[in-house]
């Protein structure tokens, strides 16, 4: 096959998934996780149905392969976060800060729980789990070493402190969410 051929089928490819993933989560948001079905999934992306299998076998894998991708996307940007010049403990502040906003607006939580449940057991997801920890411990390292942190309680501790704590921003508004990190942050202080 040519290379401009493959090329072009390979960005045909993830256009239909991309946008399946789209729209499976819109239906989501509007009719709940039981409102989606692969019907209606087909007909909001203009494609047939039996497209559509080619691509997934059922609801759940495109359910699973849009969380995939939007972890990944939260993933990416926190690293970029990271990856910004700055003092160490403003770069961790700002990964924090960032996370406590992600979990604001985490999805599943419209239907009461279900979908998000369904959603964390993959094993994407204890995947990402673990890269967000070793990031945010990383990040604490580097402020421990820069005298921003303490120092007297290891960073793997200290990350998990931070990860459990900022759950409690799943239920929080923005003040509140700004609020739980710096009471996170006020935790994460050398000791005088």
């Amino acid at each position: 096959m040519p290379k401009l051929w493959t090329d072009t089928v390979a960005a045909h490819r993830a256009a239909v998934r991309d946008a399946t993933l789209d729209a499976a989560a819109a239906l989501v948001a509007e009719h709940g996780l039981t409102g989606v079905t692969m019907s209606r999934i087909a007909e909001a992306t203009g494609i047939g149905r039996a497209t559509l299998y080619k691509y997934f076998p059922d609801v759940q894998a495109i359910l699973l392969a849009w969380h995939e991708r939007h972890v990944q996307r939260h993933l990416d940007h926190l690293t970029a976060i990271r990856d910004q010049s700055g003092d160490p403990g403003d770069r961790l502040a700002a990964v924090l800060t960032a996370y406590a906003g992600m979990l604001r607006h985490r999805p599943g939580r419209e239907d009461g729980g279900s979908l998000a449940v369904m959603l964390h057991r993959s094993d994407h997801a204890g995947d990402a789990h673990q890269h967000l920890h070793a990031l945010i411990r990383d990040l604490i390292t580097d402020a421990a070493h820069a005298g921003h942190v303490r120092g007297d309680i290891p960073a793997d501790e200290l990350a998990t402190y931070c990860l459990h704590a900022l759950g409690a921003a799943t239920a929080s508004t923005g003040p509140a969410a700004h609020r739980l990190v710096t009471v996170v942050l006020d935790g994460l202080q050398p000791r005088s």
